[in-house]
């Protein structure tokens, strides 16, 4: 691929003309899948995956040179770093629980990761995101071998294609385990949706902002204990089991992911 230069000069560009023909392409988008089958009569979905698929996983620690444990992980487009400082002095006495580590969480979305420029640092949604994925981090480590001290957790979604929830607390697991914090178990989360009567793994943006039921599932694998579960719609308990143990198997093949990635970097490490 080569840059071409020219001494022709070009128009200007007409910004308002590109920004009304974008919008009118959206715009006529949205209202075709409004009217789309999400899943056709061959049992595949929009992006070509069967119904109990999931998006490809890509996962990298010690992406962040000056925290103690870092990582990346994807699924499909939806692109999250995460960043674990501690564990240290808690900053704050008054925070300090009694024979517990402190986990303190924070929880952004960078202002390109989508077209939604309102989106601020510590809208309602971050707040709300910061806390579940503290409660879920909390029910994994073990905070009691770690008195008197503060594990700090950052989270910036890059890229966000759906299930960015999911992919927040799989990249903190990576990064606490990363960072050498002692834990439990591995605390990792995927989503099930129910659009067009079937039930999906792993939605994407556009299947999960159809209207359908979304369900937020966190376990630990080995212990076999649901740290998470949200739903954002109605459900028949019937559907609902479905859904959730759809979500679950989801889980359980994200865990084997993220064991792989921590073996694969402990033998590295020893062989440093």
């Amino acid at each position: 691929f080569r840059v071409r230069s020219s001494s022709r000069r070009r128009r200007p560009l007409n910004l308002r003309r590109i920004l009304a023909a974008n919008f009118s392409l959206v715009t006529s988008l949205d209202s075709e899948l409004t009217a789309m089958e999400y899943v056709n009569p061959e049992g595949l979905r929009l992006d070509g995956r069967r119904f109990n698929e999931m998006r490809q996983i890509v996962a990298e620690v010690g992406v962040v040179s000056k925290a103690d444990g870092s990582a990346v992980f994807e699924m499909g487009n939806t692109k999250v770093i995460a960043a674990v400082y501690g564990p240290r002095e808690i900053q704050n006495k008054s925070q300090q629980k009694n024979g517990h580590a402190l986990v303190l969480c924070e929880y952004s979305m960078a202002h390109f990761s989508t077209g939604d420029r309102r989106r601020q640092k510590n809208d309602r949604r971050s707040t709300e995101l910061s806390l579940v994925i503290r409660q879920t981090m909390e029910a994994c480590i073990l905070t009691e071998l770690l008195p008197h001290s503060q594990i700090d957790i950052f989270l910036q979604v890059l890229q966000a294609d759906g299930g960015t929830r999911s992919a927040c607390i799989n990249a903190a697991t990576l990064a606490l385990a990363d960072a050498g914090i002692p834990m439990r178990d591995l605390a990792v989360s995927c989503s099930a949706g129910y659009l067009n009567s079937t039930p999906l793994l792993d939605l994407n943006y556009v299947e999960d902002s159809a209207g359908g039921a979304d369900v937020t599932v966190g376990i630990l694998p080995k212990l076999d204990k649901v740290t998470l579960l949200q739903m954002d719609a109605k459900l028949p308990m019937e559907t609902f089991e479905t859904v959730f143990a759809l979500a679950s198997e989801g889980c359980k093949a994200i865990a084997e992911r993220v064991r792989e990635v921590n073996k694969w970097c402990s033998e590295s490490f020893k062989q440093h």
